[in-house]
């Protein structure tokens, strides 16, 4: 398994009040991430039905590369940036292509 690539659904939840707000920080990662190394795909889902729910669909070379992009400066300045805009804490999985 160490040649596949990883993939990540990250789900961040908005105040019903901070859809906007989250949505500028969220839209701030996008470019300094699709310029890391390692990063494949990276791309923010915003529901249909829901506005507040947004999600990360996200592909990385390896879990070196993903976990170089979470200690980034970019990630680490957003996750700050969180507080008061978001009703949980982020979920972010991780997961193996398996067909």
């Amino acid at each position: 398994m160490t040649n596949q690539t990883i993939r990540v659904v990250a789900r961040v939840i908005a105040l019903p009040d901070k859809v906007e707000a989250l949505k500028a920080v969220l839209l701030e990662l996008i470019e300094p991430t699709r310029q890391e190394t390692g990063a494949i795909t990276y791309e923010l889902l915003q529901n249909q039905h829901d506005p507040t729910d947004f999600t990360f669909v996200e592909e990385w070379t390896s879990n070196e590369a993903l976990n170089i992009h979470l200690d980034s400066p970019h990630l680490q300045e957003a996750a700050v940036k969180l507080e008061g805009l978001v009703a949980t804490a982020p979920d972010i999985r991780r997961y193996y292509l398996i067909a």
